[in-house]
């Protein structure tokens, strides 16, 4: 007869017992019969409401998930013959971005000879960089791979866009000027 090692429903360490007297102690309270560590030996089980873990552990991997950060990375393409008012705009597009706590990757492609001259792109990038100093920093200076220059920047984290709004929330409400807890 196959033995099993049982911890009660209360956490208390029943001993090795055989594993018909484990599902019997289970069925007596009402609980299911749960292995926890098969490779030990003997093989530990654990008397518990089976559901009731199972909603538990999503729960807690439901808290982890939303207390991780996730970057996006957003990016802009120019060429090397990209005017300087249409660059303003990918720019304008980058600073907002930027402070919304996203990376931006600047992207120049060259198409036909205008590889020839990579310093006019190489020119481009950091006027772009220069431009966005206030909120970002380079994390990648400019590199070129194959007929594309890319450049990275990141968020400066003390410059950011604060969460709240200037909004009062639902809880508060305006009294003769003044804002009031409810």
């Amino acid at each position: 007869m196959p033995e099993v090692r049982v911890i009660g429903p209360n956490g208390e360490n029943i001993g090795v017992i055989a594993v018909r007297e484990a599902l019997r102690i289970a069925a007596e309270a009402e609980l299911d019969l749960v292995e926890v560590a098969p490779n030990s030996d003997p093989p530990v089980c654990r008397v518990m409401d089976f559901g009731k873990f199972l909603y538990e552990r999503t729960k807690k991997e439901r808290e982890a998930k939303k207390s991780q950060t996730k970057i996006e990375i957003k990016e802009i393409r120019l060429r090397p013959k990209t005017n300087e008012h249409h660059r303003s705009f990918k720019v304008r597009d980058a600073r907002r971005w930027l402070l919304d706590n996203m990376k931006v990757k600047v992207t120049i492609r060259f198409r036909g000879r205008e590889i020839t001259y990579p310093e006019i792109a190489l020119e481009d990038l950091k006027e772009i960089a220069e431009e966005l100093a206030d909120i970002a920093t380079v994390e990648q200076a400019p590199n070129i791979e194959g007929r594309v220059m890319t450049m990275l920047l990141t968020p400066i984290p003390s410059k950011l866009k604060k969460k709240s709004s200037d909004k009062p929330s639902e809880h508060t409400e305006e009294v003769e000027g003044k804002q009031v807890e409810n």
